[in-house]
């Protein structure tokens, strides 16, 4: 954290935050009033009734204005560094201009717009809005900063290089996503080491004017928090969205490294599980490594093949269920399905509820912990229905896409009340879902009061939802799987939890040796 900014402000620096002081800025979008600016106080002193910087959830926040971060930044003195932008304008940049005192904190600020002048510099890539492009960005720009000026004032200063690239709407535009990627690399301390933050941003406004002032606010919000709040995983992630909201930005992924971030609590999983419980993003994607990735990065151009459940824990029939699926997808698709990349998704909803999620985190990091032993990436998501994926997969890809799920979800596909948001109701959902090439793989289920097995064309079903059924199965939409495991047909998760707390050891022969040397299940054996 930087001391003090009044200390060493000379009489320009007192005329700049004179005039600053007389500036107002709005309340908010809705322009519910305006605020006075007092950037020559620590953010300590800021009189509370003066300082009504909107979070994203429209409640007020303590912390400081964009012009105000900005300006504070530019007097310290002691954060000083380039911009690179590209695609959405200067926007970062300007910020510090139009506050005042930018000779502070702005040794440069360019744009390689051109992609000859861009190749030129940072050498090719083969997608010009791509973390690649980001991270050649922060190579280059840093490693200049630090050559030139790091014998004239390394003794004071940090240095910093921001980078992104964007692809904002534009004059004539497509449907293609308006999304970017943003990456910070600095110094904590003079002559320190360095620290990257990265992020991938999907811009929500409908105009380019607005895209480019959310870029522009995001990145000061960026560039501050690093200083000043990186010591805090969640305030430093909600800091981000600053006089933004989640209509405007979604940050999908955010990635830290550096001695700084060293702590657990900046260890990928558990970044991904916050961004999603802050509300920065509705999911995210991490490998079977651990490593977060960019869901537009990973799955462009590639089939996908998903399955739901809640893996509490994983069992053999949750394993027969992927296995079976998978070969029902590629034999559906062929060649289509080749390469396709697969993805066990858990959703949040119980934790999003949650204050402190320290247990909850623990006993997905379990869960997902085993996925990845078994080679699964992992997606975090708050989509409780089933169109809400299937849009998140498709604004990726426009390929083949398999979901695999029980007997069970699928009927509770045709409950009406999950779509009462929807004017065209459930017709509307599934036309939703169903909309690319989505395919459902509905695995069979035992059924506890007959002791038989059914499977989706034994879906129970209304009557009038009956025609529905038989349109989906007669399309090749829904996919019979005929046959499941006999010995764990009529237990779910949820029962072997059940077992579990009832002290029944038989939920030992229901999942695979893995769960039961690894996580809070090896303590049970």
């Amino acid at each position: 954290m930087f001391p003090d900014t009044r200390r060493g402000v000379n009489a320009k620096d007192e005329m700049l935050m004179q005039i600053f002081q007389e500036r107002t800025t709005p309340l908010n979008e809705k322009g519910l009033g305006l605020i006075l600016s007092h950037s020559s106080l620590p953010d300590s002193d800021l009189p509370r009734s003066l300082v009504v910087n909107p979070s994203m959830n429209g409640l007020p926040s303590d912390r400081p204005g964009t012009l105000e971060k900005a300006l504070k930044l530019n007097l310290a003195h002691r954060v000083y560094g380039t911009f690179a932008e590209i695609g959405a304008g200067q926007e970062i940049a300007n910020w510090f201009f139009r506050a005042g005192g930018a000779s502070g904190t702005v040794a440069k600020s360019m744009s390689a717009y051109d992609m000859t002048f861009s190749d030129e510099i940072y050498g090719k890539s083969a997608r010009y809005v791509s973390r690649q492009r980001m991270v050649a960005m922060l190579d280059h720009e840093y490693q200049i900063v630090n050559e030139r000026l790091a014998a004239k004032r390394g003794e004071n200063t940090t240095f910093f290089a921001l980078a992104n690239t964007v692809r904002a709407r534009g004059f004539r535009d497509t449907k293609e996503e308006c999304h970017g990627w943003m990456g910070l690399r600095f110094q904590t301390e003079p002559q320190g080491p360095f620290h990257d933050i990265q992020m991938h941003v999907r811009l929500l406004d409908v105009t380019n004017q607005r895209q480019s002032e959310a870029l522009g606010i995001l990145g000061v919000n960026l560039i501050y928090g690093a200083f000043h709040l990186r010591e805090n995983l969640p305030t430093f992630l909600r800091s981000l969205m600053d006089e933004l909201s989640r209509r405007r930005v979604e940050i999908d992924m955010i990635d830290f490294t550096g001695p700084s971030f060293s702590s657990p609590v900046f260890q990928d999983r558990l970044v991904a599980l916050e961004l999603v419980r802050s509300d920065l993003a509705d999911a995210a994607l991490f490998g079977a490594d651990g490593e977060i990735l960019q869901a537009s990065d990973v799955l462009y151009k590639k089939s996908v093949f998903l399955s739901r459940g809640t893996f509490d824990p994983i069992t053999r029939l949750n394993l027969d269920m992927l296995d079976q699926g998978r070969k029902a997808f590629a034999e559906d698709f062929g060649v289509e399905a080749e390469g396709h990349m697969e993805i066990c998704e858990i959703t949040m909803h119980n934790l999003l509820c949650m204050d402190d999620c320290s247990v909850e985190y623990d006993n997905f990091l379990a869960r997902a912990s085993v996925l990845q032993s078994l080679g699964k990436n992992v997606l975090i998501s708050k989509y409780a229905e089933f169109h809400r994926l299937s849009a998140f997969l498709a604004r990726h890809t426009q390929q083949p896409v398999g979901i695999v799920l029980g007997l069970p979800l699928f009927e509770e596909l045709f409950n009406e009340r999950w779509y009462t948001d929807l004017e065209g109701g459930l017709l509307e959902a599934f036309g939703r879902l169903f909309r690319n090439k989505v395919r459902l793989y509905v695995y069979p289920a035992g059924d506890p009061m007959t002791g038989k097995v059914r499977t989706a064309a034994q879906a129970r079903v209304s009557a009038d939802q009956q025609h529905l059924l038989n349109y989906l199965l007669d399309t090749s939409s829904v996919h019979i799987i005929k046959d499941g495991l006999e010995d764990c047909l009529f237990h779910s998760s949820a029962s072997v939890r059940k077992m579990i707390l009832d002290g029944d050891e038989r939920w030992k022969t229901l999942v695979p040796e893995l769960v039961l040397n690894q996580g809070p299940w090896a303590q049970l054996k």
